[in-house]
């Protein structure tokens, strides 16, 4: 049979069109179904590059029993958590809240007006039978109480969700919160925590730039440790570039083999501005490879970028990725195999499972040219081998964090097919994802999903805008960031300066949490006000940066307490705190281009930069900067107010260098 998934723009839910039970998408006709019927609803959040997804599916929403049992007695609704993160923000939060953890699958029971009496994650089919059976029985016995169950935990989150006292991120805050990232600093191999270990690219990017500001040397040391050894284990592509998801281990040796977009952006966006202060060759290539896996194996036909690739091939995971000692023998021979192997990690037991290996590289090759001739035969042979699937969803906030970091290290770099990359997803973006001047959330093979965008759709996207702006000149691309960021302002707006995750005139969930902290990518708060302190570097804005203010002081309290869920409103923070730094470079000539350079490969992360025309009126950095004795020249301001204007590149460099 097929359900009615069928012609979803999810990937995710048309994984489940051919189940037999009887899913609906979350909507008006879901959800007046359920209250016309008086039936429970049935919530299951994924993704489309979720194992543990895969896993529930092929035990219970294939089997025949549990899809009796769950059309018998529910209003079943599937939810892909990528296309609708304000629902999984919703009831995540009530799972944490009700259970202490969270994750995907999520299985939520709900009253048919969308409160849960019941939530969890992951279960496996008998329980799964049995939670279905009481739910049911306790239904028909005792809806009342249950209704009353469901009322209580909105309350109750409705109720936590006010608590929490603005406490603006001042140098106190983050020095403090640099400290606290150290007591948990994991001195062996670098990241924080134990396993699993997930990269911590916000916080890295925090460490950096209060390096920049500060000189701390802990904070630079850390970056470079954990960049270093994530880089050399097994979560990162030793032979086609790209970081998966997470480690299982606290060694970064086994991961979590999905490929996101969001992480990979993030931390490209993390080297390339770790480059700029070691020149390490190893950061060099990583920002390369890196940027080439974003733009070749995630790029789309329409010019954006796709969400992931899954964690399993053919239904389990790294099939594709790992290698026994027989599997590079087989392709290299005997002595090649035997260099390889020494070289990449793997042994006879393995590292992973059934005696293979994750390929890790944990010291450079002696001899470099033999290492690429192994690496070219090992990416031919792999690509012979079944391959995980694509998740070909385009979302807005993901293609912003790629389209900001790819055209940062485009410049930072020199490499121009990544900003034409860059350029041509946010010209996508606009073309589709902006409808009627509101963004959507995602798109699938060009049409674009009814899906609204949410809070970081706009921040992200607004960033990568600006971003734009400084890498192109172009003012478009500028005046396109201040509108969608003048919308955010007024549909996002909540309670203690921060932002609303969905938009206060959209679809209204039982609860709706507000982006308090950040989690795998920049949260709502954090992103918009990220762009707006952007936005106002380079506008003088001042309202904007008022507004960006108060909403970091809204994470004031988590950053305090746990400054690994606060890393982006941190790293804004010690944006603000340094300036930001402004570089007004003035001319059109060669000079001008290599003060440009200058800029881009020296300056602190967090740094607006732009380049133009002597006096353009268009562009307020630029206005009233003139040519020096007729020369090209760079100014170097804080909140409009420059230095000397300088025509060399040494000077600008130790001017930069000064801050």
């Amino acid at each position: 049979m097929t359900n009615r998934l069928a012609d979803s723009l999810s990937p995710y839910l048309r994984q489940h069109a051919d189940n037999p039970v009887d899913w609906q998408e979350w909507g008006p006709a879901a959800l007046q179904e359920a209250a016309d019927r008086d039936r429970p609803i049935l919530l299951s959040v994924g993704y489309a590059a979720c194992h543990w997804c895969h896993v529930m599916a092929h035990e219970s929403f294939e089997d025949a029993e549990v899809a009796a049992a769950i059309n018998d007695s529910f209003i079943a609704i599937k939810v892909d958590r990528e296309e609708r993160p304000d629902i999984d923000a919703a009831y995540m939060t009530a799972t944490t809240a009700m259970t202490g953890q969270g994750g995907w699958p999520m299985t939520c029971l709900l009253t048919p007006d969308g409160k849960p009496f019941f939530a969890g994650t992951y279960l496996p089919r008998p329980q799964f039978l049995q939670l279905l059976s009481a739910a049911k029985h306790a239904w028909e016995t005792d809806a009342d109480e249950v209704r009353a169950s469901g009322q209580n935990v909105a309350t109750q989150l409705a109720a936590a969700a006010t608590r929490g006292t603005p406490n603006a991120l001042t140098e106190q805050v983050t020095a403090h919160a640099a400290t606290t990232l150290r007591q948990s600093y994991d001195e062996r191999y670098g990241g924080f925590g134990g396993a699993p270990k997930f990269p911590p690219s916000m916080v890295l990017e925090f460490l950096l730039r209060h390096h920049t500001r500060t000189g701390d040397p802990d904070a630079l040391a850390m970056v470079e440790h954990t960049c270093e050894s994530m880089a050399r284990g097994g979560i990162y592509d030793q032979l086609a570039g790209g970081f998966a998801r997470y480690s299982v281990d606290a060694t970064w040796t086994v991961p979590h083999f999905e490929k996101m977009l969001y992480d990979n952006a993030q931390l490209l966006r993390v080297y390339a501005h770790l480059w700029r202060i070691s020149r390490s060759p190893l950061v060099a290539r990583i920002v390369s490879e890196t940027a080439q896996f974003i733009i070749r194996d995630l790029g789309t036909a329409d010019g954006g970028f796709a969400s992931a690739l899954d964690a399993d091939t053919e239904g389990a995971e790294g099939t594709t990725y790992v290698w026994s000692t027989d599997d590079l023998r087989d392709v290299l021979g005997d002595e090649d195999s035997r260099w390889a192997a020494e070289l990449l990690g793997v042994t006879e037991d393995g590292t992973f499972e059934h005696g293979t290996s994750t390929l890790q590289l944990l010291h450079d090759p002696d001899d470099a040219a033999r290492w690429e001739s192994i690496r070219a035969k090992l990416i031919e042979r792999r690509a012979q081998r079944p391959q995980p699937d694509r998740d070909e969803k385009v979302v807005t906030s993901w293609n912003g964090l790629a389209i900001s970091a790819l055209a940062e290290a485009a410049m930072i770099l020199q490499e121009s097919e990544w900003l034409d990359a860059a350029r041509t997803s946010a010209d996508f973006l606009l073309e589709r994802h902006l409808v009627n001047g509101r963004l959507r959330r995602t798109s699938l093979g060009g049409r674009v999903s009814a899906a609204p965008g949410v809070a970081d759709d706009y921040g992200n996207f607004g960033e990568a805008l600006l971003a734009l702006h400084q890498a192109t000149g172009e003012q478009r691309y500028l005046a396109d960031a201040e509108q969608l960021l003048a919308t955010a302002q007024d549909i996002f707006a909540g309670e203690s300066g921060s932002f609303r995750d969905a938009a206060a005139d959209g679809e209204q969930l039982f609860f709706t949490p507000r982006g308090a902290g950040d989690n795998a990518e920049p949260s709502g708060t954090s992103s918009v006000a990220g762009a707006l302190l952007t936005l106002s570097a380079l506008t003088g804005d001042a309202a904007a940066r008022e507004r960006a203010e108060t909403a970091l002081a809204a994470m004031g309290e988590i950053a305090m307490q746990a400054p690994r869920f606060a890393g982006w409103g941190l790293a804004v923070a010690e944006a603000a705190l340094a300036g930001p730094v402004q570089v007004a470079v003035v001319g059109e000539d060669r000079a001008s281009r290599g003060l440009a350079r200058a800029a881009w490969t020296t300056a602190g992360a967090g740094t607006v930069i732009v380049q133009g025309a002597p006096d353009a009126p268009a562009s307020p950095l630029l206005a009233d900067r003139p040519l020096v004795g007729g020369r090209s020249a760079a100014y170097v301001c804080h909140g409009f107010v420059c230095q000397a204007p300088v025509t060399d590149r040494e000077e600008l460099i130790d001017q930069l260098r000064g801050h």
